[in-house]
């Protein structure tokens, strides 16, 4: 069975509530102003969740005084905001990076910088520490289905992740 598609139900009202934030909104804004908005957003909706969530770093057996902010964490759920022309690989791996840090089963990379709202689902694989793009039902996506040209948006899900990231 599907362990990700438990997911569904709340990466849509997630997904739902960046869209009326950029209907709003509109885009191109600074990303903090589309957080706090999709914070508030999400909080009008009834969705508990929480802003700059601090995770801790270490190194070796040390726990640094640095720490990562993720941008809004909704229950398992990882939700890293953009506010640029495209995503690259570098805003993926700092997802994934949250994603393994946490040990969350969930991410979503959503960029509010463009005319079109776009976004990708991911799944963190605990047993592998890899993380793979979902599709909109929450079903893993592998390599040899993805078309590499395509440009992510909320319509479809078609976009190759990289495992190595």
């Amino acid at each position: 069975m599907n362990k990700f598609k438990q997911y569904k139900d709340i990466v849509y009202k997630i997904i739902g509530a960046s869209m009326k934030v950029h209907d709003v909104l509109k885009w191109g804004l600074l990303e903090p102003v589309y957080q706090e908005a999709l914070h508030l957003e999400l909080e009008d909706r009834g969705i508990d969740n929480e802003r700059e969530k601090e995770i801790p770093c270490y190194y070796k057996h040390h726990i640094l005084d640095k720490k990562y902010k993720m941008d809004i964490v909704v229950g398992d759920v990882v939700v890293e905001l953009k506010s640029v022309k495209e995503i690259i690989p570098a805003h993926r791996a700092q997802l994934f990076n949250y994603l393994r840090l946490t040990k969350r089963p969930v991410g979503l990379l959503i960029n509010f910088g463009t005319s079109s709202l776009q976004g990708e689902r991911y799944a963190f694989i605990e047993e592998t520490n890899e993380c793979i793009l979902l599709d909109k039902d929450m079903n893993l996506l592998i390599e040899e289905e993805v078309d590499s040209d395509y440009e992510p948006d909320w319509d479809e899900m078609n976009v190759a992740s990289n495992p190595n990231i």
